[in-house]
């Protein structure tokens, strides 16, 4: 069972960290399920997760306050609104831009 976990918690910070380029993936909850699966699968993985200079922050307050802080949720929120647009302006079909705001603005409800 544990190797299970540890290969859900990789899966989902290689996911953590597409989703640091690609706003319209979420960063947080996946750096979130990446801590929870290496809590049950390996300490080491998980305090190694924690005490990592840029993914670790998010999940401390998280753990600590129950929240995402205020400058994360500004530049996610931001990067949310501004991914439609971006597509918009290279043209996508509109298919494509529609489930974006829909999944974005899921996310985006989730983030604030």
């Amino acid at each position: 069972m544990r190797i299970i976990w540890a290969a859900c918690g990789g899966v989902a910070l290689v996911l953590a960290i597409v989703g640091i380029l690609l706003p319209l993936l979420p960063t947080t909850p996946f750096l979130l399920l990446a801590a929870f699966a290496f809590a049950r699968s390996s300490p080491r993985l998980e305090a190694w997760l924690l005490h990592h200079p840029r993914l670790g922050p998010p999940i401390r307050n998280w753990r600590e306050q129950g929240a995402i802080d205020r400058k994360t949720k500004r530049v996610a929120l931001a990067s949310m609104a501004a991914t439609p647009l971006g597509s918009w302006a290279i043209g996508v079909s509109d298919t494509v831009l529609v489930v974006q705001i829909i999944l974005l603005c899921g996310a985006a409800s989730f983030v604030a």
